[in-house]
């Protein structure tokens, strides 16, 4: 489209008309600028995206705990890292605990090495090789734990060694941008084609002078650029951005631009439990021992007969300093419900730890008060563990396995708590080897969010499926459930029948299956391909390492941005940066009205262009008729189609109905037949209209008169195509009440320009126009408005089912 401005601009100078080339070329230079200023729009909205896309780093500063962006971590930082994290910086590690990382990045070798802490180590050693404290940039924890020290950020790092090298690598274009530029790169050869025709059939038809050769060659010039849709790559690439920018707004970043067009097709949502419906904020609700229980709320002011040495030996087998949800909140409840506890038990000291294992899922932390001889062992951790330190006779398990399906069932966590006294001598080497008495029971609730049950109706309402999916028990799953408002709690496939089933099976039983409980990370990528096999388009959550696989096998992966390790975060195509459930519903909301506005602005672009198409050959095709359009009248029209595709429809709100319907086919594309033929029986109800007039005013008035009148009903009816355009549920009437600021800029903006083109003599003369009665000129106006009546009918007598 420049090259045709600049090519008709040089034709006006070569014959002599300097003021028509200079306003064309005026048109040249503001087209560029609003170009420009979209672009940086774009570039800004992604540049707030790779901002919050950047990895995270978990620091010690000023001797507080800090999650901040990789990019700000700095040389002497203290960097905390845990499994699955990838590591911001290159470091040496002071402090670990069984640290293997994967340095595949930058060595290529697929093995973990092992790394080791050094407190003398000043220089970084090469990547590679095990035992050695050097941790690099880029690289990611696959075990353990570590406290480590940044001595190279940026540039320095080795893995910024390599980045220096790709600084002149450019991204490679979407599949959707490359499918687009495909359909301009057609269209353009065919209106270059045009272009050379229209020119040779006027000049040949019309006696061969050079006038006459002249004016053939701007209408060809006029027809090439009514045919090129240069609209296109800028409404996916300013939409998709922009698009993604508006979800970040919801708290949810896009690591994938072409993500947004499969959320409004996502069938299936499958959601943790913990932390994504819940508030993954724990609160003490019961403490019970075997003979009486306790509901803990704000009522209560302390506890006794043996229920204050549950909740005390519970505190003791946790961390003095907890970051675990459950021991912070068993703190918070032995400070406000024994609140002379913690200061008896000042002097005491814990003096070793037997940490949880897979064999037995426990914690026991063994306490010594002064020089006492003999110590006090307190252990919590899963009832079934904590019965066989206490030994438990089958009666005992029997009750205990009561109080536990009781409390479970009202979708509580529990955990047992036992203690014991011995002297220090005979502390066990292993923690099974040791003998507990059985106190009793703390349970815990992490309370649904607030939101969850409207957010769930409303996929509900929108015809995606909620499947949830939890390693906690069946009776806690199927509580929450039912409070989130999800068709047919009390369906559960446990972890345990995941294993033994077919995977036909599991692909028959999962359409009505809205619950998965005791699940392993593992097993969600059983899910996904299940679901997959019944064609359903799945969007799967997940935070942990073992999460990867299956976020990276289905349609669309959400990793956790509170509390996801990075390789999770790498794996999905968004992240979710509150971890709520209702940012997900928002976000596929979001992803179905952008879908829609693209949609709406492709549909647009498609219209006007057959009227400009048609009203430029119809001065070559139908004898006598004066050249309708010139470039000067398209550069005209430029500066309302280019504001209208990548503004007004861009800001337009969603449609009422977006989430009433079903989930968009994944086999519909942005082209479909009755998105073109919509937007081309505009067209040529416009096309029509203007010829209609310019074949009555031609007689009487003279071309310039004609060309004036039709040109006035085509702006108008331009107008009329944004104005039906922006809804196709609701009425024009209606929608003019919906917010949107570009919208009233671009109509009033038109509205004055054009009233300056028809009435003021220098600009008649520069659009080749002569002075238009007034009669004549209402009667065009109303013209290009009625012609488009048809389409607002069609909403209200048989309401458009957009897809």
């Amino acid at each position: 489209m420049f090259m045709l401005l600049v090519a008709a601009g040089t034709l006006y100078l070569l014959m002599g008309k300097p003021g028509d080339a200079l306003v064309l070329l005026g048109f040249v230079l503001v087209v560029m600028g609003i170009t420009i200023i979209q672009e940086r729009r774009t570039e800004r909205a992604l540049d707030a995206l790779r901002d919050l896309s950047s990895p995270r780093a978990l620091v010690l500063r000023m001797g507080r705990r800090q999650r901040i962006a990789g990019t700000d971590v700095v040389r002497g930082d203290i960097l905390l890292l845990n499994e699955g994290d990838r590591v911001p910086a290159d470091a040496i590690l002071r402090r670990s605990s069984s640290l293997s990382v994967d340095e595949s990045l930058l060595t290529g070798e697929s093995v973990p090495v092992r790394k080791v802490p050094s407190d003398s180590a000043r220089e970084l050693d090469s990547p590679g090789g095990d035992e050695l404290p050097s941790i690099f940039a880029g690289t990611l924890v696959t075990s353990g734990q570590g406290i480590a020290e940044v001595v190279a950020t940026g540039v320095r790092s080795e893995l910024g060694k390599i980045g220096k090298a790709l600084q002149k690598i450019e991204p490679e274009p979407t599949p959707l941008q490359r499918e687009t530029g495909r359909i301009v790169r057609i269209l353009a050869s065919v209106g270059l084609a045009a272009c050379a025709a229209v020119a040779v059939v006027y000049g040949l038809t019309r006696g061969g002078s050079w006038q006459v050769w002249r004016d053939g060659l701007l209408a060809g010039i006029a027809m090439a650029m009514a045919i090129l849709p240069e609209e296109f790559p800028v409404i996916l690439t300013v939409f998709l951005a922009l698009g993604a920018w508006r979800i970040s707004r919801s708290r949810v970043l896009t690591r994938r631009l072409p993500v947004i067009e499969t959320l409004g097709a996502a069938t299936v949502l499958c959601v943790d439990k913990t932390g994504t419906l819940t508030q993954n904020q724990m609160t003490l609700r019961v403490v019970a021992t075997e003979a009486a229980a306790v509901e803990v709320d704000e009522s209560l002011r302390t506890v006794s007969n043996g229920l204050d040495a549950v909740l005390q030996s519970a505190v003791l087998a946790s961390k003095p300093d907890p970051f675990d949800p459950m021991e912070r909140a068993l703190l918070a409840a032995r400070d406000r419900l024994l609140p002379g506890a913690k200061a008896a038990q000042r002097d005491w000291e814990m003096t070793r730890e037997y940490p949880l294992t897979h064999e037995l899922l426990a914690v026991s932390h063994v306490w010594r008060s002064g020089h006492d001889s003999s110590v006090v062992v307190a252990s919590k951790g899963a009832p079934e563990a904590i019965a066989e330190l206490c030994r438990l006779s089958p009666d005992g398990r029997a009750q205990l396995s009561a109080q536990l399906k009781q409390l479970a069932s009202r979708g509580l966590r529990v955990l047992a708590v036992a203690r014991t006294e011995l002297p220090i001598r005979e502390l066990p080497a292993d923690q099974a080897q040791l003998v507990q008495r059985f106190l009793g029971l703390v349970a815990f609730e992490d309370p649904l969010r607030k939101s969850v049950p409207a957010a769930v109706a409303e996929c509900r309402a929108a015809g995606i499926r909620i499947i949830m999916i939890t390693g906690d028990y069946p009776e806690t799953a199927c509580n929450i459930a039912r409070k989130a408002g999800l068709s047919h709690p009390e369906s559960v496939i446990t972890g345990r029948e995941l294993a033994s089933i077919s995977d036909l099976e599991l692909a028959d039983r999962i359409r009505e299956t809205q619950v998965f409980a005791r699940v392993v990370p593992e097993q969600k990528l059983r899910i996904v391909r299940a679901l997959k096999a019944n064609s359903e388009v799945v969007a799967m959550t997940g935070d942990g390492v073992n999460d990867a696989p299956a976020l990276k096998a289905a349609h669309i992966g959400i990793a956790m941005g509170g509390r996801g390790t990075d390789v999770a975060r790498e794996a999905a195509s968004l992240v979710l940066l509150d971890d709520d459930f209702s940012s997900i519903v928002a976000a596929v909301k979001l992803g179905r009205r952008i879908y829609d506005n693209i949609k709406k602005a492709i549909t647009f672009t498609i219209a006007v262009h057959v009227p400009i198409a048609g009203l430029s050959i119809a001065s070559v095709l139908l004898p006598g008729w004066p050249l309708l359009l010139l470039p000067v009248h398209i550069a005209f029209l430029e500066l309302i189609i280019d504001p209208s595709c990548s503004l007004i429809f861009e800001a337009e709100q969603a449609e009422d109905n977006i989430m009433s319907r079903r989930p968009r086919s994944t086999s519909e594309r942005l082209f479909t037949g009755r998105t073109v033929t919509t937007a081309v029986f505009r067209g040529l109800s416009v096309l029509a209209a203007c010829l209609v007039i310019v074949s009555l005013a031609r007689p009487g008035h003279g071309p310039d008169a004609a060309r004036a009148l039709s040109f006035a009903a085509l702006v108008v009816s331009f107008l009329m195509i944004i104005l039906v355009n922006r809804s196709w549920t609701r009425s024009l009437v209606s929608m003019l009440r919906a917010p949107n600021r570009a919208l009233w800029w671009v109509l009033s903006g038109t509205t004055v320009f054009l009233s300056a083109i028809l009435t003021v003599p220098a600009l008649q003369r520069l659009f080749s126009f002569s002075p238009l009665h007034a009669a004549d000129l209402a009667a065009s106006l109303i013209t290009g408005v009625l012609c488009l009546t048809w389409f607002e009918l069609l909403k209200r007598f048989a309401p458009w089912k957009q897809s």
